[in-house]
């Protein structure tokens, strides 16, 4: 023992001396100083090597790769004789070699070497230590470097994985989540140009990583059934944290429908498949479709997991969701045993959460989900109970805000149409309920306009049939009725802003009066006429003087300012509706107070025939 302290000291002395030297000569070539280091470790069993050595050992491999002696660091590597040192010392080159390997171009003969000296440090070194250092370069990386580095280290990092015995799913699950957060700085591809050039190498990582995942899916399947271990169930847990992560992104983000014909095989739209084989190769794709419907896998009651549920599940379910439900990913294996209804309420947390969202991506999903499983649905055949679970109450609400606040035209008509076709399926309560609940929270008079015409259909059903519906006549109808035919702020209400539904309250008076004989009074509005022309008709005449008066003395202004201009077309401002407008000149505001007033006379002309209509009404009983 005495003897190898005093060797090793006399090492490390030597050590000492020849980092003093590798300071002082710095014409000394890079591979003189990488054999001096190797000479000096070969006589050192693997435990005295230090610190100083690592070092070393690195600082002089470094420099061999940087002036181009790839080929001379390989002869070093293969050299049985080093293989001890290559195995303790060689992951500090990862580094180097992976900035040496980027640099070069595809032909380059030195790019080869480093490839090969790649290839031999994956076989040589610990896994663990190599493993760190991999996932090290993937996790520095950044902008277009991200993909590049990405596949160059998959390989390599699939095969020190494969050589790992314990920890290997917590591993396995680290080099996922580090690859997936990597990707998820890389814009998705929109456009087909877009996905085609695939610039960034988003489109072409992901389906990379599959091929990267499939040993580890293979393994869970295989040992599914026979195997009892925990590692197989800690493994199949980590695939699916990489699943539900992929559905967050790029997934949720990216155009997944067919328009990109002329686009042989979509990318991302196959890496879609393939998470959906996954999900189904480890048994998981109905346990996680229905996690929050009663279903839940064991591995859902891990708190570990439920952590990363929390965070991705939402978004992941959703895009889950709308994969095997609108593009019918793993359709083929789902049980046809559900009932539409079912299907629909099981998707509203779903839908609700894409209705969200701002990109367009996102909310196609959430109208394509929605109006895919109301397809399903016979009209008529949802029942109240169903909106007393919250999502049958905000998807309305989220296809409403898609309608009035989006700034993409076809999105505002889709939204309008699925909306029509929500309404549909419920029955006679269900639309009364949620008549109610749109004329309270949708706050845009062209919804309640649509409502309130909406209401005017069913009540003309219900007069039609021989057994009326109790919901859109009598009692029912007039507490319905007590919310379209009033003026939100009496007669200070904007009555421009608020146009299109009190036009569309006016029509429905008026139908009602012509419709329902005094006699019969099936609607009850020829009982309900005092309240009618306190709440609705009596304000309206107050608003709409006081509205032209206003707009006739903005006129009257306007034309007087501009004989007294200089220029008729200077610019200046103007508010209507509340809210003020961009500059325009004198004429163009002249043009849209006229039109203001021509919206109050037309008001006005239909206000008149529905008090005639009452007025002959009246007469005639009496």
């Amino acid at each position: 023992m005495r003897m190898l302290q005093c060797r090793c000291s006399k090492v490390y002395g030597g050590c000492q001396s020849f980092s003093v030297l590798e300071e002082q000569s710095e014409d000394m070539m890079a591979t003189e100083e990488l054999q001096a280091i190797i000479q000096r470790c070969q006589i050192l069993e693997e435990e005295s090597f230090k610190g100083e050595d690592f070092n070393l050992f690195q600082v002089a491999g470094q420099k061999c790769l940087e002036e181009g002696y790839a080929a001379e660091l390989l002869e070093v590597i293969q050299n049985e004789k080093n293989k001890v040192i290559v195995k303790s010392m060689g992951w500090n080159l990862v580094c180097p070699l992976v900035r040496c390997i980027l640099s070069y171009k595809q032909e380059d003969e030195k790019r080869e070497h480093c490839l090969k000296i790649l290839d031999q440090l994956v076989q040589l070194c610990n896994p663990k230590e190599l493993l760190l250092g991999l996932l090290e370069q993937i996790e520095q990386t950044s902008g277009e470097h991200i993909s590049h580095t990405i596949l160059l280290l998959l390989q390599p990092l699939q095969t020190v994985l494969l050589k790992l015995h314990s920890k290997k799913p917590y591993s396995v699950g680290l080099s996922l989540s580090t690859i997936l957060n990597q990707l998820s700085l890389l814009p998705v591809p929109y456009t087909k140009e877009q996905i085609r050039e695939d610039k960034l190498g988003l489109c072409l990582c992901c389906n990379a990583v599959v091929d990267f995942a499939k040993p580890f899916v293979d393994e869970v399947v295989k040992n599914m059934e026979a195997s009892t271990e925990d590692d197989d169930e800690e493994l199949k847990e980590e695939l699916l944290k990489f699943c539900l992560k992929s559905l967050k992104y790029p997934l949720l983000i990216a155009q997944l429908d067919q328009l990109h014909e002329d686009i042989e095989e979509d990318p991302l739209r196959h890496f879609a498949a393939e998470i959906l084989g996954i999900l189904l190769d480890i048994r998981e794709l109905l346990p996680t479709l229905f996690s929050h419907h009663g279903s839940r896998n064991q591995n859902w009651d891990n708190p570990d997991f439920l952590d990363v549920d929390r965070k991705h599940s939402a978004d992941s379910l959703a895009c889950l969701s709308y994969l095997v439900f609108v593009q019918y990913f793993g359709i083929d294996c789902f049980p046809m045993v559900f009932s539409p209804s079912y299907l629909l309420q099981c998707n509203m947390t779903h839908i609700e959460v894409l209705l969200k969202r701002t990109e367009e991506s996102v909310l196609t999903k959430g109208l394509d989900l929605l109006e895919n499983c109301l397809l399903r649905v016979v009209d008529n055949s949802l029942h109240r109970p169903l909106l007393e679970f919250k999502g049958f109450i905000t998807a309305p609400q989220g296809l409403v805000k898609v309608m009035t606040l989006c700034p993409i035209e076809h999105l505002r008509k889709k939204s309008l149409k699925i909306l029509q076709l929500y309404i549909d399926k419920f029955d006679a309560e269900g639309k009364y309920i949620l008549f109610r609940c749109l004329l309270k929270t949708s706050n845009h008079a062209g919804v309640e306009g649509y409502v309130i015409q909406n209401i005017k259909n069913q009540i003309d059903l219900s007069l039609k049939k021989a057994n009326d519906s109790k919901w859109f006549t009598g009692p029912q109808l007039v507490s319905l009725l007590d919310l379209v035919l009033l003026l939100p702020e009496g007669a200070e209400t904007d009555l421009l802003q608020n146009s299109d539904r009190i036009m569309a309250s006016l029509n429905l008076l008026r139908y009602l009066v012509i419709k329902d004989n005094e006699y019969d009074n099936q609607t009850g509005i020829w009982t309900e006429l005092s309240k009618i022309e306190q709440n609705f008709l009596s304000p309206l005449h107050t608003g709409l003087n006081m509205s032209k008066a206003h707009y006739e003395a903005e006129i009257k202004s306007k034309k007087e300012n501009r004989r007294e201009s200089y220029n008729s077309k200077a610019v200046c401002s103007v508010t209507v509706g509340g809210e003020k407008m961009p500059n325009m000149t004198t004429e163009m505001q002249l043009q849209v107070l006229h039109s203001a007033l021509f919206t109050f006379d037309l008001i006005e002309s239909v206000l008149a025939r529905v008090e005639e209509l009452i007025e002959v009404k009246i007469k005639t009983i009496t």
